[in-house]
């Protein structure tokens, strides 16, 4: 017969494990964005592409990727410098979805869409 010292241990082991297992869990993939936050990232995708900056930008969040928590983090800190450009909201949304794995995925895709020629879209 196990010890009493044996259960409560084996008992604490087992709320430690269950309460790590999710300790480094990001959202799921397959949680869509809301209609606000899709047209912000159409709107960052369509300054990109009217700057003749799509490749760039791709190439740069790209290599940035699984930096993105870090960005989101960075956004907060320097939110007084590029309030003259984006409003505080705005700010606080590309930081909330900088925090999302997928947004940079997402926001590539719509960058390489919308600088594709229009030909070439519906091959």
């Amino acid at each position: 017969m196990p010890s009493p010292t044996k259960d409560r241990m084996a008992q604490k082991l087992a709320l430690i494990r269950a309460g790590l297992r999710h300790a480094f869990t990001v959202q799921p993939k397959n949680q869509s964005l809301a209609v606000e936050d899709v047209q912000l990232l159409e709107r960052i995708a369509e300054m990109v592409v009217k700057r003749g900056m799509a490749a760039p930008a791709t190439m740069f969040l790209e290599s940035m990727g699984p930096m993105n928590f870090l960005g989101s983090q960075a956004l907060h800190f320097i939110t007084p410098i590029i309030d003259c450009v984006l409003s505080a909201k705005e700010v606080e949304q590309v930081a909330r979805l900088l925090e999302r794995r997928d947004t940079v995925t997402r926001l590539i895709a719509i960058i390489e869409a919308k600088s594709a020629p229009q030909g070439a879209t519906a091959q």
